[in-house]
């Protein structure tokens, strides 16, 4: 895969997508939203990726939010096919993966980027991080999810100060908050994530699918996750990594999923 805004690495059994846009500190253009929905769908598709960690390149920035020239002068019918069309290409699409998404943040995840970041199954940060929704301090609102994701990772109340203040926290702060599951060096990000998807990669990836879509569910309007449970949770009974991972347990050996 070559693409203009991304650098994508493949290794043993996950994939790295960086965005390299460092003269703009990896600002979100709509041509870059677009070759992330191409390089996430292409990466969920490949049987032996087992994880994808996305971050920016550089060390100033995982993306510090959208490339506001291209949306400045837009209309009302406009502003709203870009939240729509961005939302559905890239950020529910991420949530909705089989495949899981890390995010490693090394740097500045503000507006589009800490929409980006939330959009992803979990999170990590490196210490210098700052992560903020500023979109009020020009007269918007985040448009790709930020409100509704927000809130639900951090609580309603901590979400409307950020969001009516248009502040940053530190990572510090965001690991306080439960926004980032682990905060380390810059240094030590890359090989964090890649040590914790040693233990991702070693388990069934058809049970994990299923648990992110259980999970998902109890986010969605007029869905009821604990049946999304049930349901997924009989698929795996049909599935060969189930019986794999059963007959491994009994015969007190290491389990070797398919993935299927």
């Amino acid at each position: 895969m070559k693409f203009e805004n991304l650098l994508i690495e493949i290794a043993a059994n996950y994939a790295t997508i960086t965005i390299n846009r460092p003269k703009k500190l990896n600002a979100l253009n709509i041509a870059t939203i677009q070759e992330l929905h191409e390089a996430f769908k292409s990466l969920d598709a490949d049987a032996t990726v087992k994880a994808i960690i996305i971050t920016g390149s550089g060390d100033k920035a995982f993306v510090a939010g959208a490339d506001i020239s291209e949306f400045a002068h837009f209309s009302v019918e406009e502003g709203e096919r870009l939240a729509r069309n961005g939302q559905e290409m890239l950020f529910n699409f991420v949530q909705n993966l089989k495949t899981p998404v890390i995010a490693a943040v090394n740097g500045f995840a503000l507006g589009g980027g800490l929409e980006l970041a939330m959009a992803s199954h979990f999170r990590i940060a490196s210490d210098n991080a700052k992560m903020g929704l500023p979109e009020v301090s020009l007269g918007v609102i985040p448009g790709y999810g930020g409100t509704q994701r927000l809130a639900q990772l951090i609580g309603k109340g901590k979400a409307m100060e950020l969001v009516m203040t248009a502040g940053m926290i530190s990572a510090e702060d965001a690991l306080r908050y439960g926004l980032v599951n682990y905060v380390t060096t810059q240094e030590e990000l890359l090989p964090l994530a890649q040590k914790l998807i040693s233990k991702i990669a070693r388990n069934s990836s058809v049970a994990i699918a299923s648990a992110i879509k259980a999970m998902n569910d109890l986010y969605t309007d007029g869905v009821n996750g604990f049946e999304t449970e049930i349901i997924e949770f009989g698929k795996c009974f049909g599935t060969t990594d189930f019986k794999e991972g059963t007959s491994a347990f009994l015969e007190k050996r290491k389990a070797n999923f398919p993935g299927k």
